[in-house]
């Protein structure tokens, strides 16, 4: 049986996760751009952080990486 009372809690769920991963990838592009020694290493921790972000999401949606035996 679908419980249709969590639909509100996913669909924000989703909506915050989309955000934040455009948020930093967006970031992440903007602070790459120019000549400073700190902007790539900046740069390249967000993508970092946004390759973590779908990688969390990847392992919220397939239930074969939640098993331990």
């Amino acid at each position: 049986m679908i419980d249709w009372s969590t639909f509100p809690l996913v669909v924000g769920a989703a909506l915050v996760a989309a955000c934040l991963l455009v948020t930093l990838f967006s970031l992440a592009l903007r602070v790459g751009d120019g000549d400073a020694g700190w902007r790539r290493p900046a740069s390249v921790g967000l993508y970092v952080l946004c390759g973590l972000v779908v990688a969390f999401g990847i392992y919220l949606i397939v239930p074969a990486l939640h098993a331990f035996g």
